[in-house]
């Protein structure tokens, strides 16, 4: 199809720009900016007056897979296009773990069914048990883009050990999230005196802190490329501040519950709060938003988790953590900036630009766009930037209406998304 775009605020962070200009798409890729090339005929005219034009958002955590692991939920892939998300990494599901090379070739099959890109995480040891290191050269051959444990922390220094000598061997990285298992055992709220108040078991910062030194220790001996996911701490972010300066081939992205929420904010119970990692301290948030702002986190993440009402519904300690996300995280990326005033192409480059820059590190052979300049992969959403909206049930395309942003107001609509130069997902204007 070839697409014209017109009338649109084009905002590409990539390439520092933000005015009016047309798009003009074919063969999937943008052909040109600005002005049409010769002889271009348009299938279809977009108007996106009113409209800024954005390229595709990458979600660098988010669960969209069929309860069991059987392939992908089309509830959860309509909210990603919902919510002008054009590619996404998918975590390993415990319940089906990507630990054979036939599994992750059946998740391909079902993501090139699907009409944004998904890029599954494997297992890094057979059945996640953190014991026995997968094939993983086999399975990146079938489609995985890194190696990860999942939420289960390794316990055994040993495996870890050796599944970074084997990823560097191989040029593959570690998808981590930092957490020490047993300081983590049976903790649902982050340490300090509201967790105390509740009577809640406490997860103090240093299940963070002692899984990164570890982490880095590792990483110095080996050389291997980690990616760490969902980090909360502050003292955990001064760590990675401290190991990219040192220059340890390290990305890493927070979940945008972590940026804009606290541990207050659980309230009496509230389960749409129960969330892994935890909320934490308005200290932690602050340099939550304050490394996301200047770059040492790369990205901002949806950690969208779907847990129903059931799942919800026992006692704080006990319920499911999780939550819807994939629709919100563009709305609260400009939340983040316009409550910080950060410039609206840095907050949207947490977004678009910066995770691609993230997976381009971890696997060189994967096209992630992120940007809209001449040769892009035509993956883009029109978006309502002036436009308010309350996070309800009845609006959201996930099977799961679970969020702790449930009746707040958040800004910007995405009207359109368009993946490999065709429309996927339009609502009305």
């Amino acid at each position: 199809m070839r697409l014209h775009i017109a009338n649109g605020r084009l905002i590409d962070p990539a390439h520092g720009v933000d005015g009016q200009h047309d798009l003009y798409i074919a063969q999937g890729r943008v052909v040109a900016v600005g002005a049409a090339p010769d002889g271009f005929q348009a299938d279809r005219r977009l108007d996106a007056r009113g409209l800024a034009v954005l390229p595709g958002l990458i979600d660098l955590s988010a669960r969209v897979a069929q309860a069991g692991g059987a392939g992908f939920a089309a509830s959860e892939l309509r909210a990603a296009l919902a919510g002008g998300v054009t590619q996404l990494v998918l975590p390993p599901d415990p319940d089906a773990p990507p630990d054979e090379p036939t599994k992750v070739e059946a998740l391909m099959r079902h993501a090139q069914a699907g009409q944004c890109a998904v890029h599954p995480l494997g297992a890094m040891t057979v059945a996640l048990a953190g014991e026995t290191l997968t094939e993983m050269a086999l399975l990146a051959r079938a489609g995985c883009l890194a190696f990860a444990l999942g939420e289960a922390g390794i316990a055994d220094t040993r495996v870890l050990w050796g599944a970074l000598r084997y990823a560097a061997g191989l040029g593959h990285a570690l998808w981590l999230r930092p957490q020490d298992p047993w300081l983590a055992r049976g903790a649902s709220a982050a340490s300090g005196a509201y967790a105390e108040r509740l009577g809640l078991e406490g997860l103090p910062a240093q299940a963070e802190t002692v899984a990164l030194h570890t982490i880095f220790e590792l990483q110095r001996a080996t050389g291997a490329r980690v990616h760490l996911t969902r980090l909360s701490t502050a003292a955990g972010l001064d760590l990675l501040r401290a190991a990219r300066r040192e220059g340890l081939p390290v990305t890493a992205d927070v979940s945008a519950n972590s940026l804009h929420l606290t541990d207050v904010d659980i309230g009496f119970f509230d389960t749409n709060y129960r969330l892994d990692p935890p909320l934490r301290g308005q200290r932690d948030r602050d340099a939550i938003q304050a490394a996301l702002a200047d770059g040492v986190v790369d990205a901002l993440c949806s950690d969208h988790t779907p847990v129903d009402g059931r799942g919800k519904s026992q006692p704080f300690a006990a319920c499911a953590p999780g939550a819807t996300g994939l629709e919100l995280l563009l709305s609260l990326t400009l939340k983040w900036a316009r409550d910080s005033r950060r410039p609206l192409n840095d907050a949207l480059a947490r977004v678009t630009s910066g995770p691609a820059a993230v997976l381009r590190a971890i696997a060189p052979h994967v096209e992630p766009g992120g940007h809209l300049g001449v040769g892009a992969p035509a993956d883009l959403c029109l978006a309502d930037l002036d436009d308010e909206w309350m996070a309800m049930p009845a609006v959201l395309q996930s099977r799961s209406s679970q969020t702790p942003f449930a009746g707040m107001m958040l800004p910007g609509r995405v009207r359109a998304t368009v993946v490999g130069g065709q429309p996927v997902w339009e609502t009305p204007v």
